[in-house]
C-alpha cells in the first residue's frame, strides 16, 4: 500500500467521522444531540429533536460526506480498485466509530447510503428509494433502513457493480443489522415508534 492510499482510507476515515448531525442541532439551538430524543447523532434523531429543516440537513450532510469521500477515492484510484472498496468501509466506520466522540457514533444508514450511491450506484438508487418508500409507507425509521440494505445485497444479482461489491455490501449490511439490534428487539416486541412520535427510535 502506497501512501496515496493510505491517505486516502485516513482521510475517509475523518471525513465520515465529522458528526454533521451534532453540529446542525446545535445550530439549530438545540443544544447536545447525544443528551436527547435517543441520544444517537443521526439524522432521525435530529429530525425528532431539532425539526425537519434540521433533520433534512443533517440527513443530506451524512449521505454528501459518505458520496464525496468515495467519491474522491474513485477518482484518485478508479472504481474497481481494491482501495475504493476499502474507502467505502472506512468512510462508514468513521461515523461509527468517529474519533472526534470518543470513537461514539452513528449507525451509519445515511453515510453508508452515500458510500454505495458513488461506488455502486444503480444497486445505491435502488436502496435509497426502497428506504424512502419503506418509510411513507410502514412510518418505522429502522425498519426501512433494514430493509433497503436486505435489498442492496441482494440487487447485485442482477445490476452491475464492481467485483468486490457483493463483499462489502455484506459487510456493510451485517454492520447496520448489529449496529440496530436494539431496534430490531423492539420491532420484533411491536414496540418500535412510528416516525414522527417522541419516544427513542435508537
Amino acid at each position: 500500500m502506497n501512501l496515496l492510499e493510505i491517505a486516502t482510507l485516513i482521510g475517509a476515515y475523518l471525513l465520515g467521522a465529522v458528526p454533521f448531525g451534532l453540529i446542525v442541532a446545535r445550530l439549530a439551538g438545540v443544544g447536545d444531540i447525544r443528551a436527547q430524543g435517543s441520544g444517537n447523532i443521526g439524522a432521525t434523531n435530529v429530525l425528532r429533536v431539532a425539526g425537519r429543516k434540521a433533520g433534512a440537513i443533517a440527513l443530506l450532510l451524512d449521505i454528501g460526506k459518505g458520496a464525496l469521500a468515495v467519491g474522491i477515492a474513485i477518482g484518485l484510484h478508479g472504481v474497481e480498485a481494491p482501495i475504493t472498496a476499502a474507502t467505502v468501509v472506512c468512510t462508514f466506520l468513521g461515523h461509527l466509530y468517529p474519533v472526534y466522540l470518543g470513537f461514539k457514533g452513528g449507525k451509519g444508514v445515511a453515510v453508508a447510503l452515500g458510500a454505495l450511491l458513488a461506488w455502486t450506484p444503480w444497486s445505491g438508487l435502488l436502496m435509497v428509494l426502497t428506504w424512502i418508500g419503506m418509510a411513507k409507507w410502514l412510518r418505522i425509521s429502522s425498519l426501512s433502513a433494514l430493509i433497503a440494505f436486505v435489498v442492496g445485497p441482494l440487487s447485485l444479482l442482477v445490476l452491475p457493480a464492481p467485483a468486490l461489491a457483493p463483499g462489502i455490501h455484506g459487510v456493510i449490511a451485517l454492520l447496520v443489522f448489529w449496529r440496530h439490534w436494539a431496534n430490531i428487539q423492539r420491532l420484533l416486541a411491536g414496540t418500535e415508534p412510528r416516525i414522527g412520535k417522541k419516544q427513542s427510535d435508537g
